[in-house]
């Protein structure tokens, strides 16, 4: 079961410009979490072009207002703890962050080596890699961060510590390119999920952890 807990931060005027249900990333994102195996080598090669090719004016992106979904998960979602992955990491618009908050090294992954590049050095460590193929021993996650990223559920959760906890950000909400609702994201883990959400400044954002765990204090 998940929690919706009531909006405590607005949302403040002049959101950016959404994406539908048409657009190619939302497609994407839909197609893998419904079934991992669609992610074949032509549809990587695709994904890392496009961020490729965005990489330049990616920074452009970065505002105070990204942050609020981030701020409220990490604050309401009960204790993170390490290791913390965070995949989809761009050129490290939240990776600084989520250091600064949680207080211990991030792992920032990414597909698009041209994001990672322009990443800062001290955010955290940068690791370029498939996201449907993690690089990390089974079960050794305390945290997997995904904002605007694609959910392969079989890897997330082979990841994962037994208490371990997904933070899954869609920045701009359900207009975000890569979005899939939280009720979506629980259904795209194996086994059964529970957790909190809510919606922050122009985000939603959930934070699910197993359901043998969800009892266990935070």
């Amino acid at each position: 079961m998940i929690e919706h807990l009531p909006r405590i931060v607005p949302a403040a005027p002049g959101p950016p410009a959404g994406a539908g249900a048409e657009h190619p990333m939302r497609q994407v994102t839909v197609r893998v979490a419904a079934d991992p195996a669609s992610w074949d080598d032509a549809l990587r090669a695709e994904v890392a072009a496009f961020f490729d090719e965005l990489a330049d004016e990616w920074h452009t992106r970065a505002s105070q207002h990204r942050h609020e979904p981030v701020l409220d998960a990490l604050t309401r979602g009960g204790t993170i703890r390490g290791p913390v992955l965070e995949v989809g990491s761009g050129t490290g618009l939240t990776t600084a962050l989520l250091c600064e908050v949680l207080g211990e090294a991030v792992v920032a992954l990414d597909l698009s080596w041209e994001m990672l590049r322009r990443a800062p050095a001290e955010a955290g460590a940068r690791l370029q890699a498939d996201a449907s193929r993690l690089p990390v021993r089974p079960g050794s996650l305390g945290t997997i961060v995904l904002e605007n990223a694609f959910l392969f559920g079989p890897e997330v959760d082979a990841a994962l510590a037994p208490d371990g906890a997904v933070v899954w950000i869609n920045s701009n909400g359900s207009r975000t390119p890569i979005h899939l609702p939280v009720e979506e994201v629980a259904a795209s883990l194996p086994g059964e999920w529970g957790g909190v959400a809510s919606e922050a400044g122009w985000g939603t954002w959930g934070v699910l952890r197993r359901v043998c765990s969800v009892g266990v204090e935070p």
